[in-house]
């Protein structure tokens, strides 16, 4: 099989990547007890990716497959997720009765997140029926072989328990487990140049 083609997502196609990570993530644990009903699912997921890795769009970090099966929005050094945009979809996008334990998380989810610079892969989905084949390891290989070059740290929030051992194959170590009440478990991870 040939190597697949990556390609840095331009403007016009913000709204392909933000639908094929919609597409991803729909039976993702975190995201569906975050966005428990499918049409608040459908609308938040998008307003999501796009105040925590949104800012890659205009980095030129946000990477697509060939034909839009797999999208990585990567958050290069010194590079933060939209603050206060977050918190603003947090107050209106999310259930007042998951608020406060969101809130509890992201704080938890801080303190695991390095304080040197270091990559951050945001978010990474693969459209499902493109998922098995590949899509999500040329994503990551691509950009972790930049990291590499250039001798950074690379972090990442494994949102769903059957990615960690992806992540680990690709070199990531996990830090610990967060969970808040009866929210599904998160796992951040982190990965050493190599």
């Amino acid at each position: 099989m040939e190597p697949l083609k990556i390609n840095i997502a331009t403007p016009a196609e913000v709204e392909d990547c933000l639908a094929i990570l919609t597409l991803a993530f729909c039976s993702d644990p975190a995201f569906r007890w975050m966005f428990p009903q499918p049409s608040q699912y459908a609308q938040g997921l998008p307003l999501f990716a796009q105040a925590f890795g949104g800012e890659a769009f205009h980095q030129a970090t946000a990477f697509y497959t060939e034909e839009f099966g797999a999208v990585a929005l990567w958050l290069p050094p010194n590079t933060q997720p939209n603050e206060s945009a977050l918190m603003a979809f947090i107050q209106q996008g999310v259930e007042e009765s998951q608020q406060l334990a969101l809130d509890s998380i992201l704080e938890q989810l801080d303190g695991y997140h390095p304080q040197v610079p270091h990559w951050h892969l945001a978010l990474i989905g693969t459209d499902p029926i493109c998922q098995g084949q590949g899509y999500g390891s040329a994503l990551l290989a691509h950009t972790l072989r930049i990291c590499d070059q250039q001798q950074e740290l690379v972090y990442l929030e494994a949102t769903n328990a059957r990615n960690v051992a992806l992540y680990q194959k690709h070199g990531f170590e996990m830090l610990g487990t967060v969970q808040v009440g009866n929210s599904p478990i998160l796992y951040p991870m982190l990965r050493h140049p190599q």
